[in-house]
């Protein structure tokens, strides 16, 4: 079953893409929900006409995601957290760090970025440590980005 999604769908796509899912899928929770509509033929000349209208105005919203990329590749980032001190707890974190910890330390650093467009490679954190996580600020425009998690001195 093909449709247009009228708005993002984590693990599926963007707004104004057509997607492919199961029928059911579709059916059930995509279209009730009004998170999509089906993607007939009228529906898609729709749908390029108004893509054809907006790449013009999101041409100056790529490149100021482009610019705030390359802001966030210069960053220097590091969460500091509690650890376990002796021989026994090693580097392991009292709790963990999650995309709420980088996006709240992203924001100290003058960007904001909400959390669900953070993914930390691995999942939370649980130890001391570098670590990777992908930041998505456009559709067409992901970053890359290291930071350290140190104990607190």
């Amino acid at each position: 079953m093909e449709l247009i999604l009228k708005q993002d769908v984590e693990n599926l796509g963007f707004k104004d893409d057509v997607v492919t899912v199961k029928n059911g899928y579709g059916r059930n929770f995509l279209i009730p929900q009004g998170h999509a509509i089906m993607a007939t033929s009228s529906a898609k000349k729709v749908l390029a006409e108004t893509l054809k209208q907006r790449a013009f105005k999101e041409k100056s919203v790529i490149e100021a995601a482009e610019k705030t990329a390359e802001a966030i590749k210069g960053l220097d980032i590091k969460i500091t957290a509690k650890a376990g001190t002796g021989a026994t707890a090693g580097d392991k974190l009292f709790g963990s760090i999650t995309t709420i910890d980088l996006a709240e330390a992203l924001k100290n650093a003058g960007h904001d970025v909400e959390k669900k467009f953070i993914s930390i490679n691995g999942g939370n954190i649980k130890r001391l440590g570098q670590y990777e996580a992908a930041i998505r600020l456009h559709r067409s425009v992901t970053v890359d980005l290291s930071f350290d998690v140190v104990g607190e001195a």
